[in-house]
């Protein structure tokens, strides 16, 4: 018999609870939370464990189940909840009835795989919005990059707002986190050609060639880049500004100088 819970103070449901409000929590666990039929699907396939599936009959699409029960590896429990437990556990206002329990993966540079000579990578000292990671991330996704790089991270990267902005994309990009000298490094030693989007000693972006093995690294709005980035860039680049400010978002930016790489790449 499947089991079903309908308490608010079932121990599961605060440990639910708790995965989703703190970051502490799912280090310590070693365990996230994804909400909805897609980004539980693309989390499967981006290979992450699921352990636990949690799903309302008041709202979840039968067949929706059935898919994901066939996609999910038979060790995977399967919990109904009520209507009242689920409104406490989701996080989003329009849902589709499920939260799944994954397991945690470490994700360091020593873990990427490039396949091919001339890597397209996108790099983002200190993002500190999640809805901004979830924005670099679906272009990530959208421009089939080769990897993206956190460099200093603020939050982790299983905070339900970086899942739910990135819509999946969290899953299937492939992503590191690390410092900033240890990124620099790591290109380096990989023969990656670094071109920082700043305004000193800068050029215009669409000057530049992006064929050959190389990163995209992108600042903050408000700070931009540390000083390790400009000085061991292979060339700093910019996008021309016709207004009155300086700056723009950060995953617009981004998308601008990832797309213009493509270009050249003929979109390869």
């Amino acid at each position: 018999m499947q089991k079903h819970i309908s308490s608010l103070q079932n121990p599961l449901i605060k440990q639910v609870v708790s995965l989703s409000e703190k970051s502490r929590e799912r280090k310590k666990q070693e365990r996230f939370l994804v909400e909805g039929v897609r980004e539980t699907k693309l989390a499967l396939k981006g290979g992450f464990a699921l352990e636990i599936l949690l799903f309302c009959e008041a709202i979840m699409a039968s067949e929706d189940l059935q898919l994901l029960q066939k996609e999910a590896s038979n060790t995977v429990e399967i919990i109904s909840v009520s209507k009242e437990v689920y409104d406490k556990i989701a996080y989003r206002n329009s849902t589709e009835g499920v939260v799944a329990i994954f397991r945690s993966k470490e994700k360091t540079l020593q873990q990427l795989q490039f396949n091919k000579e001339n890597p397209l990578i996108l790099v983002a000292e200190a993002p500190e919005k999640p809805g901004n990671i979830g924005a670099l991330l679906r272009t990530a996704d959208a421009a089939n990059l080769d990897a993206v790089i956190i460099a200093n991270p603020k939050t982790d990267l299983f905070n339900p707002n970086i899942i739910r902005s990135s819509v999946g994309c969290v899953f299937t990009n492939q992503v590191a986190m690390g410092t900033t000298a240890e990124i620099i490094q790591f290109l380096t030693e990989k023969n990656i050609a670094i071109y920082s989007a700043a305004l000193q000693a800068s050029v215009n972006y669409d000057t530049c060639t992006f064929k050959n093995a190389c990163a995209i690294v992108v600042g903050t709005e408000a700070d931009g880049l540390t000083s390790e980035w400009l000085e061991q860039s292979t060339q700093n680049i910019k996008i021309p500004m016709q207004g009155e400010i300086d700056s723009m978002n950060v995953s617009v930016a981004a998308g601008i100088l990832i797309f213009e790489a493509k270009r050249q790449r003929n979109f390869q």
